[in-house]
């Protein structure tokens, strides 16, 4: 009987499973404690879904990076930078042009950071560091620090401010993000090759992976994510400015803390990136209901990151 009991016990602490008990709890806490703010409402549920999805894709794009080990600064600058390249293209391009101009923004810095890396043999800590300033300054360089409109419907509605009844349009995006990480990671000789180069690079090279196109890869895909954020964001504001994404990276750091994926390596989850993000966007959205300014906000964001790379850290030691 103990024995069943302590294999039950171990099967739902793990660590995988603390991102949907913390976000269970964290519903229901502010579902009782503002529940006359229709805070538990299927208009502020879908509302909480549509400004977080951006960090959720950045999310899902971060994790590859950490499940090789690495991890990318820059992405919230490549947001801004993306969306800003979009919303000027679309003013005399075709929109097809203009996206595709966005997105290859996002797989061209990820690529440079790649050989970067790979090339200095450095931390991507501090490769990002400095692209992420670049990618700042040529962002607001780009348009002067002018905001730029963007008039195409088509694009608004397909990026943004869409909605099919009550669903919106970036839960769509969501869902079908998560599927393509999800089967890329779990599903695919590719996602097998990250793994276990982030686990063990060492070994993953003396089995025959190529380390470094993996890492390369696992960095074009996570900047590719914050362009593809960064075209949702314009399509949500029907519109590009260089701040947007600038304050999203100590949200998605902790979001994909959250959600399992190992800071280091080795171990990740797009399910739990996804979950993470969400638990995010409830904390801050329970945190304005609630009248908390947004230094606060900050602050318990920065807190749930130390938390959760706490325990991370923990179970890694076991």
């Amino acid at each position: 009987m103990n024995q069943h009991f302590t294999q039950l016990s171990r099967l739902f602490l793990k660590r995988e499973y603390f991102v949907y008990y913390g976000f269970f709890l964290v519903l229901l806490f502010f579902a009782v404690t503002l529940s006359d703010t229709g805070f538990f409402t299927t208009t502020n549920l879908m509302n909480i879904v549509r400004q977080t999805t951006p960090i959720t894709i950045m999310a899902i794009g971060l994790t590859f990076a950490l499940a090789c080990g690495h991890i990318d600064l820059s992405i919230g600058s490549v947001v801004a930078l993306s969306a800003l390249v979009g919303a000027v293209l679309m003013q005399d391009y075709p929109m097809p042009v203009a996206i595709f101009a966005a997105l290859m923004v996002g797989v061209v810095i990820g690529f440079i950071n790649g050989v970067l890396i790979e090339w200095l043999k450095v931390s991507s800590l501090l490769v990002t560091l400095g692209t992420m300033g670049v990618i700042a300054g040529l962002s607001r360089k780009f348009t002067n620090l002018e905001a730029i409109p963007i008039i195409n419907q088509n694009f608004n509605f397909a990026f943004g401010s869409g909605s099919f009844g009550a669903i919106s349009v970036l839960f769509i995006w969501t869902i079908l993000i998560f599927a393509v990480g999800y089967i890329s990671l779990n599903k695919t000789r590719y996602g097998r090759h990250l793994l276990a180069t982030g686990g063990n690079a060492k070994a993953a090279h003396a089995v025959g992976i190529n380390v470094v196109k993996t890492r390369i890869i696992a960095l074009m895909i996570t900047s590719s994510a914050a362009a593809l954020a960064g075209l949702l964001y314009a399509g949500r504001l029907h519109g590009a400015r260089y701040t947007l994404g600038e304050a999203d990276l100590l949200t998605v750091i902790a979001a994909v803390a959250i959600g399992g994926t190992c800071l280091f390596g080795g171990r990740a989850s797009i399910m739990g990136a996804v979950i993470g993000s969400w638990m995010m966007g409830v904390i801050n959205n329970g945190l304005i209901l609630s009248g908390f300014s947004t230094n606060e906000q900050l602050i318990a964001r920065g807190l749930i990151l130390v938390v959760a790379v706490a325990i991370g850290a923990k179970e890694d030691r076991k």
